[in-house]
């Protein structure tokens, strides 16, 4: 199977790709990580929520029963209140007046909290009248609710139980405390305190939450709830027996009172309760990813396809080209990068084109023509002059001179000899450091004898390098020039000195003179010309060195010339010394 290369790929499909991968999966994860972390966060506050409200609705009952046992504790002190329910009356009158003296400040309490409805005595003392808050324990007394389930403990403390109302509802709060401490008693006395109704309303209808509440007794048994469904003032109910959905959420309550030992208030919350605020905006996240998907997408399908059909435009245009068709593009110039190779694109079709039609096979024939005229002129000039001819004539003068005895002339005859025969003859293009110093050496010969005393010159060289091989003719140039431009204008005596040392990567060429100089724009400008490719103008002698040097050593060479008006100049030439010695 081919491997395919993401560059095989479609611009329009790339950028499709990098709106799929760099916008819409990430837009979609992010979206699908906030609903979750929304989701919990939201769910965490509920709970919190939660629980602090149906710890706010604990504490509120708990308040109100501490309140009522605390008025029974007080009561249950209270001798004269004792001992008008234990007292035998022989007569109605007596206990009236007992019951004007000891009772009817009773209900001074229920003013004072809100959670107190009223208060009432019971007794088996056949002597009090049942009227007015103190009732008669009788049969239907000793077979209720209240009674049966208060009887274990009420002797000790207040026990919180319920009791049948007006209406006959098992629905009413009642605080019940038995004034005796012992069983050797003469009459039975229990006092009730009545929770209010609208108290215990008030206190489990807490709107912030939003879910059913239980009341549940040591046994299990609802005793107040605020689920519609259940009717616990008819019917006894276990907790255990009521169906709660498997999702829900249970919050526990626990009261760690006397009068309310293992009653526990447990809030039970629906699930939907929990995340209806984030279900909510669920369909308005739906919404928005599908616009941030459905709008962007028609939108890069659309730049896509726009900058796809340019492309091919340009690509069919260029295809052509290649078969020699030289068309431009038609239509409106546009300004982003495919305008701009666009315009590029008909710019060079038509150069190209013009150079075709009117440059180039103009150029050519020009060249030929040229090349036919410096051929044609080469043969004549090597018909007219053998360089043979001129080498015998010159070693002729030589050799008359030698035998006149001028052997200055001689020597100068045969410097020039070589210089000529070094110059035309073209064999090698390397030679020792020695050979070139040679023919440097000669051509200082000529112009010494030339000028006189007016000029001097000293070679300086390493012996150990002497057949180091570099190339030919790269440090006469620079003498000629010393002597012709720096020594020769001099209206005093000049000095040419070359130097030449080494180390194990380098070999250092130095040719300076005390010459005429030359102005630093001057030196610059011809610095800067040596990095030119052709070799035309001025300065052609070091040109062609440099170019030369360019050729063989690539930039591993250096050339600086340092000059001063009036001072002279100095040539610094550093060369690789990697070429050995021939043996």
């Amino acid at each position: 199977m081919k491997k395919i290369h993401f560059n095989d790929i479609q611009i329009r499909n790339k950028l499709l790709l990098i709106y799929m991968f760099s916008v819409f999966l990430p837009i979609i994860l992010t979206n699908i990580i906030f609903y979750i972390d929304t989701t919990n966060n939201v769910r965490e506050q509920k709970m919190k929520d939660y629980e602090l409200a149906l710890e706010q609705m604990a504490t509120g009952f708990r308040q109100g029963v501490e309140d009522a046992a605390g008025i029974a504790s007080v009561l249950y002190s209270d001798a004269y209140i004792y001992q008008l329910l234990n007292k035998y009356y022989d007569k109605t009158v007596d206990f009236i007046l007992a019951y004007n003296n000891n009772f009817r400040d009773i209900n001074k309490y229920t003013p004072i909290y809100s959670s107190v409805d009223s208060i009432q005595l019971y007794t088996d003392n056949p002597t009090v009248i049942t009227a007015g808050g103190i009732h008669y324990i009788d049969k239907d007394i000793k077979n209720s609710y209240w009674y049966s389930m208060s009887s274990t403990y009420r002797k000790n403390f207040p026990v919180l139980t319920r009791n049948k109302s007006d209406e006959g509802l098992l629905d009413e709060f009642v605080i019940v405390r038995e004034l005796d401490s012992s069983d050797s008693v003469t009459f039975e006395k229990i006092m009730m305190i009545h929770l209010n109704n609208r108290f215990v309303r008030q206190a489990f209808e807490n709107v912030t939450f939003e879910g059913d509440v239980y009341l549940i007794d040591n046994l299990g048994v609802i005793q107040y709830t605020t689920n519609p469904i259940l009717n616990v003032a008819n019917e006894l109910t276990k907790f255990e027996d009521v169906k709660i959905d498997g999702d829900s959420q249970v919050l526990e309550e626990e009261y760690q009172l006397q009068y309310l030992d293992d009653w526990k208030l447990i809030g039970v919350i629906p699930k939907e309760n929990l995340v209806t605020e984030v279900r909510n905006s669920f369909h308005s996240m739906i919404y928005l990813a599908l616009w941030n998907f459905v709008i962007p997408t028609l939108f890069i399908l659309y730049i896509a396809g726009n900058i796809h059909l340019r492309l091919n435009t340009i690509v069919k245009q260029m295809r052509k080209v290649k078969n020699q068709h030289f068309e431009v593009i038609e239509g409106k110039s546009y300004k982003d990068e495919i305008g701009v190779l666009t315009s590029e694109f008909n710019r060079m079709t038509r150069k190209i084109k013009d150079l075709i039609n009117d440059v180039y096979i103009v150029r050519i024939q020009k060249q030929e023509l040229e090349l036919e005229k410096k051929d044609a002129q080469l043969k004549a000039l090597q018909s007219q002059i053998n360089p043979h001819f001129l080498f015998n004539v010159l070693e002729t003068i030589r050799m008359r001179s030698v035998l006149k005895d001028e052997i200055e002339t001689a020597e100068i005859i045969k410097y020039l000899a070589q210089l000529l025969r070094t110059s035309i003859s073209w064999e090698e293009d390397w030679v020792t450091i020695k050979k070139e110093l040679q023919l440097s050496a000669a051509f200082l010969e000529i112009q010494q004898y030339r000028f006189g005393d007016k000029m001097e010159y000293d070679i300086q060289i390493d012996k150990t390098i002497e057949n180091k091989y570099i190339p030919k003719m790269v440090i006469i140039p620079f003498v000629e020039n010393a002597s012709i431009h720096g020594i020769e204008p001099l209206k005093g005596k000049g000095k040419i000195t070359i130097s030449i040392s080494s180390t194990e990567e380098k070999i250092t060429c130095i040719i300076s003179d005390n010459g005429m100089g030359m102005e630093e724009e001057k030196y610059q400008k011809i610095s800067r010309s040596l990095e030119e490719e052709e070799v035309i103008g001025k300065n052609i002698g070091i040109r062609n060195v440099a170019q030369r040097l360019r050729m063989y050593y690539g930039d591993q060479y250096e050339l600086t010339i340092v000059s001063k008006k009036e001072y002279g100049t100095t040539i610094t030439l550093v060369l690789p010394n990697e070429r050995r010695a021939e043996m």
